[in-house]
């Protein structure tokens, strides 16, 4: 893995993110998140990740925290949530403040998981009005845990979801807080 085809979130430039030997990549805390060179629209995303290991005076949405963002909008959260309870549609899975997963599949912290996504971008007319909502169809290690469900609007932290007129956007990877998470096997395709 390389940072050939990623950029930092804000600021544009080459990520301060770790390459470990094994080819995956850490998110170093405090350096930002990062985001794809190249915009999509509607895409099949495969991604593994792992949370941290060491899982010490951390709890709740405090372990691994972390977020795949489609189109820079509409978040899947990645978190520990192995026998890590915490707000419902907050937990590894969701679609942020959304839609709770039909199962919390999580393995224990350290081990590599996956998402396979299925993303349906929504669509915005030329007066700006949303004409389609985006779904999402998400496989967590395997297990189906989010049927074309529908996105309201952007997964926001606080606050109602918003429809704002927007075109094709970058994949992001959030840096969100506390302890590490790592990332390797992202592949996308165009749908």
């Amino acid at each position: 893995m390389s940072f050939s085809k990623w950029i930092g979130q804000y600021s544009n430039k080459v990520p301060k993110w770790k390459i470990n030997e094994d080819g995956s990549m850490t998110v170093i805390n405090g350096t930002g998140g990062i985001k794809t060179k190249e915009s999509y629209g509607s895409v099949q995303l495969h991604i593994e990740w792992k949370t941290n290991e060491n899982t010490e005076n951390s709890e709740e949405q405090n372990r691994s925290n972390s977020g795949v963002f489609l189109q820079q909008n509409y978040e899947i959260q990645i978190l520990d949530s192995y026998e890590n309870p915490t707000y419902v549609n907050g937990q590894a899975g969701s679609v942020y403040k959304q839609h709770i997963p039909l199962v919390n599949s999580s393995k224990k912290p350290g081990e590599w998981q996956s998402y396979d996504i299925i993303f349906d971008a929504p669509k915005f007319d030329s007066n700006g009005i949303k004409v389609k909502s985006g779904y999402f169809t998400v496989f967590h290690n395997g297990i189906l845990i989010h049927n074309h469900v529908e996105i309201y609007g952007t997964t926001e932290n606080v606050g109602a979801p918003k429809n704002i007129a927007h075109g094709d956007g970058p994949i992001s990877l959030q840096n969100h807080c506390c302890s590490q998470v790592s990332f390797r096997n992202i592949w996308v395709r165009k749908l």
